[in-house]
Formats: structure tokens, sequence, C-alpha cells
């Protein structure tokens, strides 16, 4: 494991690397109020032997925090300096939420990056400019606490809701920075990617919770469809971040995935 901070534009990104650096590479993007620890469930349940990248977007986690809104296209350049620090090719890009908008930007603008992308509870377009603008006004009236119950019940779904596993992830979403969290809304607000998502011609994975409050099934299925050849997973009773629910059904999902495009060896027969 190293970590390091890594600079894109005037803005410093904390960065986390786990495995070999010659082995088939993942980069995760995570969700809108949380940090790179939202993987830390579901990374024991991949195979061994991968290179896995995470890193804190802008205005999240330890990363630093410059003043909002901010715009997709910043965050869509954090992730391509993110790359380009650690010389990724070929890379499978995990993107969860926004990160799965970042994830679909990237692909668009550097696809010498990326071999494939995996689309987790994201969307072309998520919402619409007056939802985040009355969200962001809430949000800077009111503070995250308030709006946390409902955040969680978008989050996750009933069963995991009632667990106190629960409590860590509410904790992680108050300590997010307002500014951060308030700039991030503003690059949603601004994104539609419907036109050149539907231009992407490479192997994808779409994965949805059916009990997801913020990008319900059908509207990932929706963006999934844009690309040929996509394949779709729907993973019962999880939210919106399924990673941290189902964390060795996602595993499963993931590994398979990968084995498929060839991103991982096919586990040998047993002699």
């Amino acid at each position: 494991m190293q970590t390091a901070h890594i600079t894109s534009g005037t803005t410093r990104l904390f960065t986390r690397t786990d495995g070999p650096d010659d082995a088939p590479t993942l980069v995760f993007a995570n969700s809108l109020g949380t940090d790179h620890r939202m993987w830390d469930p579901v990374l024991p349940h991949l195979p061994h032997g991968l290179r896995l990248i995470r890193y804190d977007k802008r205005g999240h986690g330890a990363s630093d925090v410059p003043p909002a809104p901010y715009t997709m296209g910043q965050l869509i350049a954090d992730a391509e300096a993110v790359c380009d620090a650690y010389a990724v090719k070929d890379a499978v890009f995990i993107g969860l939420s926004v990160g799965g908008m970042i994830a679909q930007g990237l692909a668009t603008k550097r696809l010498d990056l990326i071999r494939g992308l995996v689309l987790s509870n994201t969307a072309a377009r998520i919402g619409t400019a007056a939802l985040w603008s009355d969200r962001i006004n809430a949000t800077q009236t009111q503070g995250l606490r308030a709006h946390a119950p409902a955040i969680l019940e978008r989050w996750f779904g009933r069963d995991f809701r009632a667990h106190p596993d629960a409590a860590q992830w509410q904790d992680m979403l108050v300590n997010t920075p307002l500014e951060g969290y308030c700039g991030t809304c503003a690059a949603i607000a601004g994104t539609d990617f419907y036109t050149p998502t539907a231009a992407l011609r490479l192997p994808t994975l779409g994965i949805a919770g059916s009990q997801d409050g913020a990008t319900p099934p059908d509207l990932v299925r929706e963006t999934i469809d844009l690309i040929p050849g996509a394949d779709f997973a729907l993973m019962p009773r999880a939210g919106h971040l399924p990673c941290i629910e189902q964390p060795a059904e996602y595993a499963a999902l993931l590994t398979a995935f990968l084995t498929r495009i060839g991103h991982l060896s096919p586990p040998k027969a047993a002699p």
C-alpha cells in the first residue's frame, strides 16, 4: 500500500495504490459525499495480483477543497491526472454515481487509458439542474447532517439502513467538506453525456441496485443500453452503494467481467 498526493492543475489529490506496479490495473472513482474508503469492503473479495488505484475527488476526503462550483471537466481532468501520474494504460475504470459520470467522460477524452468500464449506479444524466440547485441551497443553509437521513435512504436498501455499520458511512457523509459537496453537485447539474456515451465502443458493465433511490435501475439501464454490447447486472435488495452493502456479490460481478474481457486470466482447472 502506498499513499501520495498528486497535482491536477493547482489542486492536490490524495491517492492510494495497492498491488504490484506491473499488474492489470483497476482505477476507482467514488460517489458524492464519500472518499476512497468507500471501496474498502469490496477489495478483499477481489482476486490477488491486481494493481488498485483509488483517489479522493477534489473537495472530498484528504484532497484539497478548492472553491465551489466545480465542473465535470475539472473532475475528468483530475481523474486523467491520477492516471497519468501512475502511468496507467489499458486500465479498467470503475466509477460509481458521479464517479461513473467521470468514467464516461474520461473514456470519451482519453480512450488510451482505458480498456473497459464499470458504470455502477450512475447515468449519462442524473437529475435536473433545478433539483441540484435546490439541493445546493438547502445544504448550504442547513448543513449535511440535517440531510443525512434522506441521503442514507437513497444510498442503502432497507436491510442495511438498520445495520450498525450504516453509522460509519453517515459519519463519512457528514464530515465531507460542504464546499466540496456543493461544488460536486454543481458539476453533476451541468452534465449530460447521452451523446458522447452513445459513441463509446469498449467493454462495459453496468451495475444497479434494486432499491437505489438516487439512480434507479431503469435509469442505469437506459445509459448502459447506449453502449453496444454492454452488460447489465441488477443487485437485489441493494441501494445506491452496493459495494458497501453486498461487497462479496459486487466483487463477483467485477471478477466475472474482468475475466470475460481478458483483464484477468481465467482460474486454472483443478488437475
